[in-house]
């Protein structure tokens, strides 16, 4: 079999890792929870390819993210659920369906936010009609304010969508120093879980802490998600700093004490903060 531009081959490609006894058998073993995960993560590789504007690695990551989606179509497909070419057709209605300004709609010059209102209204009427697809049994006994937020979204995200429609009904602080208050009150339980030892309890008592967190990422205007990248690219940077700087005293990170690899970790801080105190003081 040889590569292709044809989706068509992409398809055979996966039906091929999947046949029983020709097949690949970590691909056999797979299913849709099992996928999910990396599914997940070629989502963040891919907007990893567009934080760093590195175009030929979207392009592969990109690829990565489409081979879940046959990937799931393939699995679909074996229990006759639905195909490739259904996924296809369902995602070509829908944004037929919500663009009538361009595909039906005699005025075609909307300004983005008329856009945006007709996008909403059609997006909650296809909602609607799902719902009503449903058998009784699988009806939700109550309608929640909160039912509209993604169950799917990555925790961070949902986490501040629950807050953001929350507080559309006032169920909210005012100031972000309340919130802080609350993280205080967060970490005192942590540590009196700490105290106790009850791991359930541990677990319980950080996702209040970190869902307090996100809050306050929401009352400063910051993007929890991105601000953790951030931090995230911070702490390798400066990681590397240490492995650096040990390499060339001719020494390895398990050759080093906390103590020192701190020391380190400090002058890597001071080296990345000492240029913005310059230009601060230009200022």
């Amino acid at each position: 079999m040889t590569p292709s531009r044809d989706i068509s081959r992409l398809i055979e490609i996966m039906a091929a890792l999947r046949t029983p006894v020709t097949g690949c058998p970590w691909d056999l073993e797979q299913n849709f929870a099992t996928i999910a995960p990396y599914t997940i993560e070629e989502a963040y590789e891919v907007v990893e390819a567009i934080t760093r504007g590195d175009l030929d690695d979207l392009r592969e990551e990109l690829g990565d993210l489409l081979l879940q989606v046959v990937f799931h179509a393939q699995m679909a497909s074996e229990q006759n659920a639905f195909a490739f070419g259904d996924v296809v057709e369902a995602i070509t209605r829908k944004m037929i369906r919500r663009h009538p300004h361009v595909f039906a709609d005699k005025d075609g010059n909307l300004a983005s936010s008329h856009v945006k209102e007709v996008w909403d209204r059609i997006k909650a009427e296809e909602k609607a009609e799902r719902a009503a697809r449903r058998p009784p049994e699988q009806a939700p006994t109550h309608k929640s304010l909160l039912s509209g937020v993604k169950a799917g979204q990555p925790a961070l995200t949902r986490a501040m969508e629950l807050q953001r429609k929350a507080s559309t009904v006032g169920f909210d602080w005012n100031d972000p120093r309340a919130v802080l208050a609350k993280i205080r009150e967060e970490a005192d339980e942590i540590e009196a879980a700490l105290d106790r030892g009850n791991k359930q309890e541990l677990a319980e008592e950080t996702g209040d802490l970190m869902f307090a967190l996100v809050n306050l990422a929401r009352h400063v205007d910051a993007d929890p998600e991105a601000a953790l990248r951030a931090t995230n690219a911070k702490f390798e940077r400066r990681f590397a700093y240490i492995e650096r700087a040990l390499e060339a005293q001719g020494r390895t990170l398990e050759q080093a004490s906390l103590a020192e690899m701190d020391a380190l970790w400090n002058a890597a801080k001071g080296e990345e903060t000492a240029p913005e105190e310059r230009n601060q003081a230009r200022r």
